[in-house]
């Protein structure tokens, strides 16, 4: 390998595109292709990164499988960045595995970092966990392992667990230190900051308080009964029960949760759940009929009691009752969750990792962008979607996952 290519991988690994593109903008031999595109992916060109990084794929060809792999796993993660989340998975898979047999331990545990921070994204904690526990880190490259203990910190944050997501923080904060990044260090910085900022609302007996994270934490954990409408849980000493699948009963549990002490009147329970502006005798023997489901359901944390007005919620267990609301809506706040990382998103990704109809996303994103909390980019079916960057803190797509063998 000759000695601008290693000159350019190291600009590379150190954060310095504009470097690396000195060394090779004027190549178009296989390396110097796969170098190009990695750099201009780190300068925002996502379009330009992919085409560059399919030629020098093309340009290896079968001969040089390592180098092959290398290129497919450095598209997989402008495809996670650009949020292209139908980027098929098999083909990552796959390089992880020929770039295990060629010995590339870094590379392979990089495309293995990619594959968990997708699961991470869509939301599926427990396959991205299972990954983690057969994971290991060693192998990846300094700025690599500081954007892996961010994974961390991401999956501990989501699991409500803040001490294991400051721990990670401060790995990440110390690996970013060491690989000389200002930007990446700025990244650990701002997720570090989430920690402190409100997460939610707490609703009891009337009154109403912001809730950092480990504030939650230690409410959920705690003896009060706890209604969840960020997560349409019910919440007691640990136990959690989830209505996610049954809104009605969700809806009557936070109906009785919020006049707790008081009971709740039938005509509020009734409007609540079926949203009835006409109430008739169908109605009234329909919510008998839910309000015993929601008794069973609660099983052995709390029983539902008539009153002559209502019904009201009587713990067995807890002294007190509390509601947790999202800071908003909750349509609004799970698509400005996923634009918290500074990233550019198509309505059709957002509605994919949220589960929901795309028509439902975006409506959300219109009334978002009306409220100027988010900004778009492009036209039609090119349009992405953002949050307002944040002063100060550039997120950085590093891809050293390409670096040729031995200079990661």
């Amino acid at each position: 390998m000759d000695s601008l290519v290693i000159a350019a991988a190291r600009a590379l690994a150190s954060g310095d595109a504009l470097g690396a593109l000195n060394h090779v903008a004027l190549r178009d031999d296989p390396p110097a292709l796969a170098l190009r595109g990695i750099a201009m992916a780190q300068l925002g060109d996502l379009v330009r990164a992919k085409t560059l990084l399919r030629r020098a794929a093309h340009g290896f060809g079968t001969r040089e499988p390592a180098a092959r792999a290398r290129c497919t796993v450095a598209e997989a993660e402008i495809a996670l960045v650009s949020r292209e989340l139908n980027w098929p998975v098999k083909a990552l898979h796959a390089a992880h595995e020929a770039l295990e047999r060629h010995g590339d331990r870094a590379n392979a545990a990089h495309a293995r970092y990619l594959a968990i921070r997708r699961l991470l994204l869509i939301g599926h904690l427990d396959e991205a966990e299972r990954l983690m526990a057969a994971f290991d880190p060693a192998p990846l490259p300094i700025a690599s392992r500081a954007a892996y203990e961010l994974v961390i910190a991401g999956t501990a944050i989501r699991r409500l667990r803040t001490g294991l997501a400051r721990a990670a923080l401060v790995r990440a904060g110390d690996a970013a230190s060491a690989a000389g990044i200002a930007s990446l260090s700025a990244e650990v910085e701002g997720v570090a900051h989430i920690l402190d900022m409100p997460a939610a609302r707490l609703l009891a007996q009337d009154k109403v308080r912001d809730l950092r994270l480990d504030e939650i934490e230690a409410l959920l954990a705690s003896k009060v009964f706890v209604v969840d409408a960020c997560r349409h849980v019910i919440c007691h000493a640990g136990k959690v029960i989830s209505l996610e699948s049954r809104p009605v009963l969700f809806a009557l549990a936070y109906a009785l949760a919020e006049a707790w002490p008081g009971d709740a009147p039938r005509t509020a329970l009734l409007a609540r759940a079926f949203r009835a502006k006409h109430v008739d005798e169908s109605h009234r023997a329909r919510l008998r009929v839910e309000i015993g489901r929601l008794r069973r359901a609660l099983g052995s944390l709390a029983h539902i009691d008539a009153t002559k007005h209502g019904f009201v919620l009587a713990p067995r267990r807890a002294r007190d009752v509390a509601v947790l609301i999202p800071l908003t809506d909750e349509a609004r706040a799970a698509v400005l969750a996923l634009l918290a990382d500074g990233e550019a998103w198509s309505s059709s990704a957002l509605a994919l990792a949220l589960g929901s109809s795309q028509r439902t996303v975006q409506r959300a994103l219109d009334n978002l962008a009306r409220d100027g909390k988010v900004r778009t980019l492009g036209h039609g079916r090119a349009r992405r979607w953002m949050a307002p960057p944040v002063p100060g803190f550039p997120t950085s797509l590093l891809l050293p996952a390409a670096l040729p063998r031995g200079l990661e």
